[in-house]
């Protein structure tokens, strides 16, 4: 699939073939192209949400994609909080979106010991 990848450039150039490899978001298969990061190849995809924030379950996706901030932090194949902009897509691997945590705190209230 090219939706959302750049094919020609007007300064690099046509881009050179690369070996197409498959790796899985949130147990679908997607199409990655050798050399690719994840954040890239999500966003190819038409992925735009990578995880939710932790307490409040806002959707968050990439922000920099330079790995200057941490809102594109996924699990790679069990490792969590990598980021999807600095790691580059490997063939069969699995990728997980990070999730809302259940809170310590009841509403209304605090939780006491």
């Amino acid at each position: 699939m090219t939706f959302g990848r750049i094919q020609h450039h007007p300064v690099l150039g046509t881009l050179a073939d690369r070996k197409q490899l498959s790796f899985q978001f949130d147990r679908k298969i997607y199409t990655a192209y050798e050399s690719e990061t994840i954040a890239a190849a999500l966003l190819a995809n038409g992925v735009r949400t990578l995880r939710v924030q932790e307490e409040h379950g806002t959707p968050r996706g990439i922000y920099c994609n330079i790995g200057h901030c941490f809102e594109c932090r996924v699990t790679v194949n069990g490792e969590q909080g990598k980021r999807a902009c600095l790691t580059l897509v490997e063939d069969g691997m699995a990728v997980l979106s990070g999730v809302q945590f259940p809170t310590p705190f009841k509403k209304g209230g605090h939780q006491h010991d």
